[in-house]
């Protein structure tokens, strides 16, 4: 072993990230269109360099990151983001301000938090063009890993993402509702459990990377929907009873179309908001404002 380290490339770091991120060199070695034989190359020079073994690669089929492996990973992250983070602000430099900006946002957002973002942003950025997607759940994360969207506003559907940025914006609460003649909405508290035999509309998750998540689902009878919208109609219809964000059936509940269900085992929840965005691809002057604005209307 060495006695004194030496200086690992960006290079060599980004190899490194890459593995870990994905699972084996081979995985690496496609990712980054090299050769698996490069990746193994680089890793091993690296282990060198360091005078470390990053990877166990003999007790397991996949390389496991020793201990050495998992300090030297905290340290590569915190460098590669001190990277992007010179890269992004020299590129804003050099381009000033973007053309235009994909924002994608989830369904659960509250309308107004949605409305006074593009407002105040079409104010102050009266030359950039703004793409809005409206997504549920882990499509958000998708199209920003995708790159179909710069930045995202998503819900608790975002970790374990490596190469993902997160600053949290607030959050919505979620309640049980259901139409006034709905079996739970008698004004009484339900028994325990008497939810789960009747039918739940749920909200689907129409990307790869959640779609077998689920979030606050109660019932052994489900009914998934893509859309918010729908779901929202179908139970002020009396078709099923489902958690929908607080602002956006108050209006019903005030009227009576809705009712608020009394259920033991969820009476309320909070669904938390992330601005995300991937750290390979910061975000530059005008969405960094759009970012602002999302993270004042959540103090």
């Amino acid at each position: 072993m060495l006695s004194e380290p030496g200086t690992p490339t960006l290079d060599q770091l980004r190899v490194f990230l890459t593995v870990v991120e994905v699972g084996s060199f081979a995985a690496a070695a496609r990712k980054l269109h090299r050769a698996t034989s490069v990746i193994s190359y680089t890793i091993a020079n690296l282990e060198t360099q360091l005078g470390v073994l990053l990877f166990d690669r003999h007790t397991t089929r996949k390389p496991q990151l020793t201990e050495a492996g998992r300090t030297v990973l905290a340290e590569a992250r915190t460098i590669t983001n001190g990277i992007n983070g010179l890269r992004a602000k020299v590129k804003g430099l050099l381009q000033g301000l973007e053309a235009e900006v994909h924002l994608v946002v989830d369904v659960m957002l509250p309308a107004e938090r949605v409305v006074d973002a593009l407002k105040s942003f079409r104010e102050a950025f009266p030359t950039v063009a703004l793409h809005l997607h409206m997504e549920a759940l882990g499509a958000v994360t998708e199209l920003v890993v995708n790159r179909e969207a710069i930045i995202g506003v998503s819900g608790p559907m975002n970790e374990g993402f490596i190469g993902i940025e997160r600053i949290a914006v607030g959050s919505v609460e979620l309640i049980p509702v259901a139409a006034p003649n709905h079996p739970l909405a008698s004004g009484e508290v339900n028994a325990p459990g008497a939810g789960r035999e009747l039918t739940q509309l749920v909200l689907s998750d129409r990307s790869h990377l959640t779609k077998d998540k689920d979030f606050a689902v109660l019932s052994n009878r489900t009914w998934r929907l893509a859309d918010l919208g729908a779901k929202h109609m179908l139970l002020r219809e009396g078709i099923g009873w489902g958690n929908m964000p607080t602002p956006m059936v108050q209006e019903d509940l005030d009227s009576g179309r809705l009712v608020k269900l009394k259920i033991p085992e969820y009476e309320r929840g909070d669904y938390t908001f992330d601005v995300i965005y991937r750290t390979d691809a910061p975000p530059g002057p005008a969405a960094k404002w759009l970012i602002e604005r999302f993270v004042q209307q959540s103090a």
